[in-house]
């Protein structure tokens, strides 16, 4: 008679389970596209909007920000109304605003698009997942479906650039934006039919003040920073950056004083959570900002067309995930702490590469550089959740995923908004002093304003100027580059000292703690004997 009860008693999904999944699965992968194909449409898209550095940093970032602030908050919400229905009311919202992204008139109107399109993505990312976990109870098939899903995100990471580059190449800089309308029409009419319905009898009322609390002080803090690095040391950036700093302080507090926080602060008392925490936060800053300003450098300084330079990151794409697939293996052969602290000198040396670069004919460097980096940073960012979820203890784990999603998030738009920031104010002061003598004060301005600025009024004027601004726009962003570079050289460093003396204890979900382990290797040698 068999003893495996639990697995005989768990139901094994059917065909509608795995329509399901394939359902689930587009807007993942979408999600994982959207970030690609927007670096793609910056020039393009600077060129009809003419947004300023500020506004140009906004429109990328601020999705990032607001699925950060309410990835959380969106969780407890589908819990409450069931994940289903959350699901679909945020794919209603994610294709209403690529709507109105693709046919944005200013920049203004982008950037509020987007940050619709952050909220709505923040209802997406918990759904998918916790229903697959609702549809699949068998583990094996379990295992299967969030591998597929997980292969999806990394299909969108790898086609990103290819179908983003075609539209930009036949339709205008939004049709990248409309990619997500029929997917999201697709979920909206089938999602009923395959998917079920989830909720929890008992959950608590969503803290929205937290939520708006914790979006608010974050967003005042880098508005704050980029207008600092735009226009120097002056009041207004000074009292953004203090409102956001008050409101952070605002925020903790309510955190300790709640019973049912946002944020569960205790977690950071447990050994390596806030370490693992900051680790990772830091990580996706350093990919997120080095290819900011490399996606840029393809197309704006070496002047590939959209559709080449897709094809030119895509050396990155694989790069990060040859490291992300391999980083479990390797977890399993050399110490955890080596695995990752390796990996980040790898990163460090990358960044080093990217402060070679000099000028348009680099791009063997740029490319080189670029790939190297996603190496190293390929197991940090695979095996990050893990590490956070194996410091917390195992009935908070839930809590602590959430936390290394949000984390996550959190991390890719700072790391354009600050790395961003510092390569503009780089480009800006450098620019200032390389601009050809005699340019009307209006194009010095436009100029001023960011590279693809510069790049497009330099073909309005004539030949002899329109080439020396051109020449003085893109030195100066290579500036701008070789600052954050080295910047970034010196952060992968830090943090690969700090993996090699701080995690000393760190381990997975399910491996056993270094003590069992040892009494577990010291009884075997018994028996052996």
């Amino acid at each position: 008679m068999s003893t495996d009860v639990g697995a005989a008693a768990a139901p094994r999904a059917t065909r509608r389970e795995w329509l399901g999944l394939a359902v689930l699965a587009l807007p993942t992968m979408l999600i994982a596209m959207d970030l690609t194909v927007l670096h793609l449409a910056l020039p393009a898209l600077t060129a009809d909007l003419k947004p300023g550095n500020t506004q140009l940093l906004w429109i990328v970032d601020i999705y990032g920000f607001l699925i950060a602030g309410f990835l959380i908050t969106m969780g407890a919400i589908g819990d409450r109304i069931g994940r289903r229905r959350l699901l679909l009311i945020g794919a209603v919202a994610f294709g209403v605003a690529s709507v109105l992204s693709a046919f944005a008139v200013n920049a203004a109107m982008l950037i509020a698009a987007r940050a619709l399109l952050g909220i709505a993505g923040s209802t997406l990312m918990p759904s998918t997942l916790s229903l697959i976990r609702v549809m699949f109870r068998d583990p094996k098939q379990q295992g299967a479906a969030i591998g597929a899903w997980t292969g999806f995100f990394g299909l969108g990471t790898v086609i990103g650039p290819l179908v983003g580059g075609t539209f930009l190449e036949l339709f205008w800089w939004g049709s990248v934006f409309l990619l997500g309308v029929p997917v999201m029409l697709l979920l909206i009419v089938v999602g009923p039919l395959v998917l079920p319905e989830y909720r929890q009898e008992s959950v608590s009322r969503p803290d929205f003040i937290s939520a708006i609390m914790s979006v608010a002080g974050i967003l005042a803090l880098i508005y704050g920073l980029k207008r600092m690095a735009e226009d120097g040391l002056r009041p207004e950036p000074g009292i953004a950056i203090i409102a956001g700093l008050a409101l952070a302080a605002l925020f903790i507090a309510r955190q300790r004083r709640l019973q049912q926080p946002l944020v569960d602060l205790s977690l950071f008392r447990h050994g390596l959570f806030g370490t693992a925490l900051g680790m990772l936060v830091l990580a996706t800053l350093l990919s997120a900002g080095s290819q900011f300003f490399v996606m840029q450098y393809l197309q704006l300084v070496h002047g590939l067309p959209p559709l080449q330079a897709g094809l030119w990151s895509l050396p990155t794409t694989i790069a990060i995930m040859i490291g992300a697939m391999a980083a479990p293996a390797l977890a399993g052969r050399m110490k955890l702490r080596t695995l990752l602290a390796g990996g980040l000198v790898v990163a460090a040396a990358g960044m080093v590469v990217l402060t070679q670069v000099s000028g348009p004919a680099d791009l063997y460097v740029v490319v080189a550089g670029a790939a190297v980096i996603g190496l190293g940073l390929g197991p940090m960012i695979s095996l990050g959740t893990g590490l956070i979820v194996g410091a917390a203890p195992p009935e908070r784990a839930g809590a602590a995923s959430a936390m290394a999603s949000t984390g996550t998030e959190l991390g890719s738009a700072l790391g354009v908004a600050v790395i961003g920031s510092i390569g503009f104010a780089v480009y800006r002061a450098n620019l200032a002093d390389r601009l050809p003598e005699g340019l009307p004060t209006s194009v010095v301005e436009t100029a001023k304003d960011t590279l693809a600025a510069a790049v497009n009024v330099a073909r309005e004027l004539p030949a002899a100027n329109g080439a020396g601004l051109l020449a003085a726009a893109r030195e100066s962003f290579v500036h701008g580059l070789q600052a954050t570079a080295i910047i970034g050289a010196v952060l992968a460093a830090l943090l690969a000292l700090v993996s090699a003396t701080l995690l000393r204890s760190a381990r997975m979900p399910g491996s056993p703690p270094p003590a069992q382990a040892g009494d577990a290797a010291k009884s075997l040698k018994k028996v052996d004997n």
